[in-house]
């Protein structure tokens, strides 16, 4: 054994060696809990050695990637620890894709094994059967026929833990060493892997604890983010290095009132849901006779917000810190709060850097821009992913500078505050999901009736916005109808990226290098003087 090995053992910083501390020191407090079923941390930790092992024997080394498809279930979770404990780098992939974009994920992050949710399975097969090379697979949540329809070589996830020893032989991990690859999508057209190493989250975490306070008292978490999403990711984190408990909420449709039976029956003391989450918590008829009186912080992000509801937020909830958070998955993820105490004094505000954040406002020369004016906003700082997986271009143009460019335009006040105004890259956030235009138009363009298209954003009263395509068709007499284009991005695109409404123009406007106006369609939707239908 060289020297290396028992000094990266003997500093153990992953989630997976935190996870082994709380085992051996509170191996009977509950870690997790999803509906009925409860992992403790000593149980935690033997199944995800287990898990460990079973892929260890499928083939998987360190620095191979595990893809898991699944909705908020305990086996995600224990593969995000397992793959941290192999050394592996895990892949978290979102379920609302369709076969081609898990295909493309999968192929992109060249994924040796992954872990799939039963009723997930056939979806995967698809996607599997386009891959060039073989992908070790287990199955969990179904019967033997559920894991036949993940395709050939599949395995069933519990007898493969039944079948593994719990003694898992320890494996040397650097924490500069990928954790995790999250596919963020881009102007290309094509989702980016965002490398974050055990080193990002870690800091992630403490710095977050450091600059909103969290303490024991705040060791209840709610995790109501789908775990394929950073915000899940990250933001139990902190509350594992606590030892604290974290309760899942399942995925799907949300239920605003069987959320807060969840809050007030597991006594949650903190949580983070998107705007149109907590304007839908606030709207729920009995919530002034709910004893919430456990909830001490609570945060929102990844969409806009208005001032109204963070008011009602407030008047809501006098009892727990309102806090903004800001940022992107590159960051891993937030990158400047607002602290409760200025929620009404800089409300609109995206708050001041996080504890280990660095920032700018630049030009497109990397000039900073005067206080009050607006930048486009870069950062520097531990928490800054590694780098676009297999992508080098885009990461060098992502850290010119020597700064991670955001693409976000923001402005400071002169207190320091910041405001985000616009954002420079061509992207809609919908309910929290970001829908990035190039790729939906991507899919689109290729509609035999279509000549050339446009996406841009609508504003939803639910959604926050939603994507609306102007279209220019191939032949005018004969346009595209809402119910063809339903049907073209049914099998091409998740439910949340396709368009929700459509206009039909004679042609798109553009500037004299040809380039799209998507402003002027902004101002043309606004004035009524686009023919808006829904699809």
């Amino acid at each position: 054994m060289t020297p290396e090995i028992p000094r990266l053992l003997g500093r153990g910083m992953t989630m997976g060696d935190q996870l082994a501390r709380h085992a051996r020191t509170i191996g009977e407090r509950v870690a997790f809990r999803f509906e009925d079923e409860t992992r403790t941390y000593a149980q935690l930790d033997e199944r995800v050695s287990r898990l460990a092992g079973a892929l260890r024997e499928r083939g998987v080394r360190s620095g191979d990637r595990i893809a898991v498809l699944g909705l908020n279930t305990l086996e995600v979770i224990e593969t995000f620890f397992a793959s941290a404990r192999l050394g592996a780098i895990c892949v978290p992939v979102n379920f609302r894709l369709v076969a081609d974009e898990i295909a493309y994920v999968l192929a992109d992050s060249g994924s040796k094994a992954c872990v799939v949710q039963a009723q997930l399975a056939e979806q995967l097969a698809k996607a599997r059967n386009q891959l060039d090379t073989e992908t070790a697979c287990l199955v969990y949540g179904g019967d033997s026929q559920a894991v036949g329809l993940a395709g050939p070589g599949a395995g069933d996830y519990e007898r493969a833990l039944a079948d593994t020893s719990p003694q898992f032989e320890e494996v040397p991990v650097d924490e500069h060493e990928p954790a995790f690859i999250m596919y963020t999508s881009g102007t290309t057209g094509r989702p980016k892997g965002a490398v974050l190493t055990h080193f990002n989250l870690l800091l992630h975490a403490f710095s977050n604890m450091a600059t909103l306070g969290v303490t024991n008292d705040d060791r209840v978490w709610l995790a109501a983010a789908p775990l394929f999403h950073i915000a899940g990711l990250s933001g139990m984190l902190p509350n594992l290095l606590l030892g604290g408990r974290t309760v899942l909420l399942p995925s799907g449709q949300f239920d605003p009132a069987a959320t807060l039976d969840v809050m007030e029956r597991e006594r949650v003391s903190s949580c983070f849901l998107v705007p149109a989450q907590w304007q839908a918590i606030c709207a729920v008829p009995d919530i002034a006779e709910r004893d919430l009186s456990s909830l001490r912080k609570i945060s929102w992000g990844a969409a806009p917000a208005s001032t109204t509801l963070l008011r009602t937020m407030i008047d809501t909830f006098p009892q727990a810190e309102v806090t903004t958070a800001f940022g992107q998955t590159e960051c891993s993820p937030v990158t400047t709060v607002l602290r409760g105490e200025d929620s009404i004094r800089k409300i609109g505000s995206v708050g001041t850097p996080m504890l280990n954040v660095e920032v700018r406002l630049v030009d497109d020369d990397m000039n900073d821009v005067a206080q009050g004016e607006v930048g486009e906003i870069v950062y520097r700082g531990p928490m800054v992913m590694k780098e676009y997986w297999n992508k080098p271009r885009e990461t060098a143009e992502a850290f010119r500078g020597g700064w991670f460019h955001s693409g976000d335009l923001v402005r400071q006040d002169e207190d320091g505050y910041y405001y985000v105004v616009d954002r420079k890259k061509d992207m809609i956030i919908s309910g929290g999901e970001n829908i990035y235009c190039a790729e939906v138009e991507n899919v689109l363009a290729a509609h035999p009736k279509i000549g050339e298209v446009a996406l841009i954003g609508m504003p939803d009263e639910r959604w926050g916005e939603t994507p609306l395509a102007v279209i220019a068709p191939r032949h005018s007499d004969d346009p595209p109808t809402p119910t063809d284009l339903d049907a073209w991005c049914a099998d091409r695109l998740a439910r949340y990226k396709r368009p929700r409404r459509v206009a039909i123009v004679p042609a798109l406007p553009r500037n004299p290098s040809g380039k799209v106006l998507k402003t002027q369609l902004r101002a043309d939707r606004e004035a009524g003087k686009l023919d808006v239908r829904p699809t």
